[in-house]
């Protein structure tokens, strides 16, 4: 089974909510996620951020759902790290 450890996303996100209730948002997707979200950069409208998840087995998916539900938008996947179990595929 392949695994995805770690992501380091570039999302660009509204004011509102603030960075504390997004990276909550994001962290409750997922059972043992860890979130690091710091702002990059703030215009009048917008906030463009890096938000860092670990976990043991992260659902891409959900984290952008997430993302999206808040107004916000993921621009690029800038770090991932994939774990492999080992086994080849057939």
């Amino acid at each position: 089974m392949i695994s995805v450890k770690r992501l380091m996303l570039d999302v660009l996100k509204p004011h509102s909510p603030n960075a504390l209730d997004f990276a909550k948002h994001i962290v409750e997707q997922g059972p043992d996620y860890h979130v690091i979200l710091t702002v990059v950069a703030v215009d009048e409208k917008t906030e463009s951020v890096q938000v860092e998840v670990d976990g043991s087995d992260i659902q891409f998916d959900k984290i952008v759902e997430a993302i999206s539900s808040l107004g916000g938008s993921v621009h690029s996947i800038d770090e991932v790290e994939v774990i492999g179990n080992g086994e080849k595929p057939e």
